[in-house]
């Protein structure tokens, strides 16, 4: 398969090692020094779309890549306030989005057992809950989108909470997400709930990029030749 890198950094490196190994090629790598010429034509020999740019240039990447008929795999956060106008092209004009916030399998895994545990303690208000999010210092978006994604998934699953805010002493119904930016981490998530008698901690640990990276490839191998929005539920039949 062909696949366009639509991001060439430290992240776009490791996916092309893991698309390499796995037999792809790489057709096109876009970065800040040849931004200006991105086009629909360049993607003529393109059958898949990587995209883990910035989220100043992610939604207008994306609609090149709409423009040429080539799905997209998105990683990308910080645009989502246009996650809904590409939906809508998914629907109506037959193009193909995979996004997701993070492609680790295990951070996946660690998404359903965040909703579960929620479920559970939906049943004892008395606990207090709160998140933190650790990553590195390049990091430009906070809280994170994996923060944001766990964050929903308490929300949809804990009357309690129905609104999170970052870096703020949270009011009654409000998650805080606690953001830090530390050298070389790159990413830690965890989600404490809390009384006077005892604490429940839940905790993943990314030790480098390499799942984050494979997990983006497989689901380039997933979009091949489809047309619609799927991300990890889809992929990994959950």
């Amino acid at each position: 398969m062909k696949i366009a890198l639509l991001g060439y950094g430290k992240m776009g490196k490791e996916i092309e090692a893991i698309a390499l190994k796995r037999g792809h090629e790489i057709s096109l790598k876009i970065d800040a020094h040849n931004l200006d010429s991105f086009n629909p034509e360049s993607l003529n020999d393109t059958e898949v779309a990587i995209e883990f740019s910035t989220p100043e240039t992610a939604y207008a990447n994306i609609q090149i890549c709409f423009a040429a008929n080539v799905p997209v795999v998105a990683g990308t956060t910080g645009w989502l306030n246009k996650m809904e106008e590409c939906i809508e092209q998914c629907n109506t004009e037959k193009k193909g989005l995979f996004y997701a916030s993070n492609f680790s399998v295990g951070v996946n895994v660690f998404f359903e057992i965040n909703k579960k545990l929620a479920q559970l303690m939906d049943a004892y208000p008395g606990y207090q809950v709160s998140m933190e999010e650790i990553h590195h210092t390049q990091k430009i978006d906070a809280p994170s989108g994996t923060a944001i994604t766990l964050a929903e998934g308490i929300i949809e699953n804990n009357h309690k909470i129905n609104h999170w805010v970052n870096d703020q002493d949270p009011k009654d119904h409000e998650l805080n997400i606690a953001s830090k930016r530390i050298d070389k981490v790159p990413g830690t998530h965890s989600i404490t709930y809390e009384n006077e008698i005892d604490e429940i901690y839940i905790c993943h640990t990314a030790h480098n990029r390499k799942g984050f990276a494979l997990g983006a490839v497989l689901a380039s191998e997933f979009m091949d030749g489809k047309a619609g929005y799927y991300g990890m539920k889809e992929m990994m039949g959950f």
